[in-house]
């Protein structure tokens, strides 16, 4: 997350963002970027972006989605989850490489169009928290709504790239075998000899 791009007028007078709102959830860019253009997304809307970590798509860049917001006159009104990656062209609350990513099942990946999303910032203690609170017309409490996704498969159309390169499907494999995106971008050579049981002689 990078905090000072979110507008100071959406940060409360101890410098935290709160968002809840029903998610929207795409699995591709070209897909949030056609209903950003058809006029389906909002000022005050989440917008979720899934499926396209390091398994998904190699962890491509959301620049078209995270340009486009950023030059609109609402986008700093718009929240942004993704377990893809963007550069420091953001605007609003950005939050991305989320994980475990959604080809790794983690939470993202199970989320569903009209979800019920509270996202928590706290920009000067650099915390935040995103928590799922049901939906409209059945709320749930934290607690509750982390047991739904537990409980819940995988979105139907998160998929791996047809034409994710052999060299980007393992690194993405190396990556989520020492970690995951929990643990950084790029993998633990350590941990992953240590989970193929590859034992080095010490010199």
């Amino acid at each position: 997350i990078k905090s000072t791009a979110i507008d100071s007028s959406r940060l409360d007078a101890t410098g935290i963002f709160l968002h809840e709102a029903a998610a929207k959830v795409f699995t591709c860019e070209a897909k949030a970027m056609a209903a950003l253009k058809a006029g389906r997304i909002q000022a005050g809307d989440i917008v979720v972006l899934a499926g396209i970590g390091p398994m998904g798509t190699g962890m491509e860049e959301t620049a078209q989605l995270t340009i486009a917001l950023k030059h609109l006159p609402f986008g700093h009104q718009v929240t942004l989850i993704t377990d893809g990656r963007f550069s420091g062209v953001s605007t609003g609350a950005c939050i991305g490489h989320v994980g475990p990513e959604g080809l790794a099942d983690g939470p993202i990946g199970k989320l569903r169009d009209g979800d019920l999303l509270r996202v928590r910032i706290d920009c000067a203690r650099l915390e935040g928290a995103i928590d799922f609170l049901g939906q409209a017309g059945r709320p749930l409490t934290v607690e509750e709504g982390a047991a739904e996704l537990a409980a819940r498969r995988r979105h139907p159309e998160i998929a791996p790239h047809p034409q994710l390169p052999l060299d980007t499907r393992l690194w993405a494999a190396l990556q989520q075998a020492s970690g995951g995106t929990w643990g950084g971008c790029v993998y633990d050579a350590d941990e992953v000899e240590k989970r193929l049981g590859v034992h080095r002689e010490s010199v």
